[in-house]
C-alpha cells in the first residue's frame, strides 16, 4: 500500500488531457477497427504519462522529503514519513521512468521523445524552477499542454493551436488557484514549505486567477469559433459556454476560500463540480458525433 501511495494513482486524473484529441479530433467515429485502434492508442498514451507522472511524484517527494516533515498534511507521505526508504523510491521512480519511455516509443516514436522531453522539464522543475515564482505555475501548465499534443501523436491526428493555447491557460488558472489554496490554508507559514509561497499574497493570486480564468475562457471560445473547429469539428461548442463559465468559477470560489488542497482534491471530491464537468464532456460529445447519434440540430435551433 506504502508503494502505491508514491506513485499517486489519485493524480492520474491530470493525464485525461491525453483524450482530448481521441475526443476533438473525432476518432470514435468510422471504421470499429480504426475507432479500436485509436481508443487503444489513447489509452496506451494515458498508461504512459501515468508512469511518467508517478516518476516525477516520487522523484519530487525525494527532493522534498525534509520539508514535507514539517508539512500538516504532506508528512504523512511515505517517503517523507520513513515508510518507503531513499533506495526502494530511486528504484521504483527509475522504472517508472523507464517504462514510460519504453511504452511511449513503442506507441509513436514522436510521443517517445516527448515523454523524455516531459520528464526532462518535470526533473529541472523539481531542482530548481519550482522555487522561482509564476515560473513554477508555468512550468506545471507546460507540462498539461504536452499531456495535450501527446494525445495528439498517439492517434494521429493534427492539433489545433487554439486548443493548445486553451489547454496552457486554463492549466496556469488551475495552478494559480492551488498557490491560491495553499496560501489560504498555510498562511503565513507557507515559505516554509514552499520557497515561492512567501512571494505570493492573496491579493496578487486573486488578480492571477481573475487574469487566467478570463484567458482560459477567452481562448476557449476562440477554439469553439475557429474556422478550422467550425469546419472539420463543428460550429456549436460554443453552447457550452455557461457550462465551463459555471466550472470555472466554482473552482476559484472553492479554492480562494482553502477548502481544497489543489484541483485534483476538488476533482474527486466536490459533487457539483463534478456534475459540472460531466455535463460538458457529454455536451461535447453529443454536439461532435451528432450525425453518428441521429441529433439533428437543425430543427433544434429553428426554435
Amino acid at each position: 500500500m506504502r508503494f502505491l501511495r508514491i506513485i499517486r494513482p489519485s493524480h492520474w486524473t491530470k493525464n485525461i488531457f491525453v483524450f482530448a484529441a481521441l475526443i476533438f479530433g473525432q476518432k470514435l467515429s468510422g471504421a470499429p477497427k480504426e475507432v479500436l485502434l485509436a481508443v487503444s492508442s489513447a489509452m496506451g498514451g494515458f498508461l504512459c504519462f501515468c508512469m511518467a507522472s508517478s516518476a516525477v511524484y516520487i522523484f519530487n517527494d525525494l527532493m522534498d522529503r525534509e520539508t514535507d516533515r514539517l508539512h500538516p498534511e504532506k508528512r504523512h507521505r511515505p517517503i517523507a514519513a520513513g515508510t518507503v526508504g531513499v533506495g526502494s523510491a530511486v528504484l521504483l521512480s527509475m522504472v517508472c521512468a523507464a517504462g514510460a519511455i519504453a511504452g511511449s516509443a513503442m506507441l509513436n516514436g514522436g510521443f517517445g521523445r516527448l515523454i523524455v522531453g516531459y520528464l526532462v522539464l518535470m526533473v529541472f522543475y523539481s531542482v530548481a524552477l519550482k522555487r522561482v515564482m509564476i515560473l513554477d505555475c508555468v512550468i506545471i501548465s507546460i507540462g498539461f499542454c504536452l499531456r495535450a499534443v501527446a494525445g495528439a501523436l498517439v492517434v494521429r491526428v493534427s492539433i489545433s493551436p487554439w486548443l493548445i493555447i486553451c489547454t496552457f491557460a486554463l492549466c496556469l488558472f488551475l495552478a494559480f488557484g492551488k498557490r491560491r489554496s495553499e496560501v489560504a490554508r498555510l498562511g503565513a507559514n507557507g515559505e516554509q514549505f514552499r520557497q515561492t509561497l512567501g512571494g505570493y499574497t492573496p491579493e496578487l493570486l486573486a488578480h492571477m486567477l481573475d487574469v487566467t480564468s478570463g484567458l482560459a475562457i477567452v481562448c476557449f471560445l476562440l477554439y469553439a469559433t475557429d474556422e478550422r473547429t467550425v469546419d472539420v469539428v463543428t460550429d456549436k461548442l460554443i453552447y457550452t459556454t455557461p457550462v465551463v463559465l459555471y466550472c470555472v468559477f466554482r473552482f476559484s470560489a472553492l479554492v480562494q476560500k482553502g477548502k481544497f488542497t489543489g484541483p485534483t482534491q476538488l476533482i474527486l471530491h466536490d459533487l457539483p463540480f463534478q456534475i459540472g464537468l460531466v455535463l460538458w464532456g457529454l455536451l461535447c460529445g453529443v454536439i461532435i458525433y451528432a450525425d453518428k447519434l441521429g441529433v439533428n440540430w437543425g430543427k433544434f435551433f429553428a426554435y
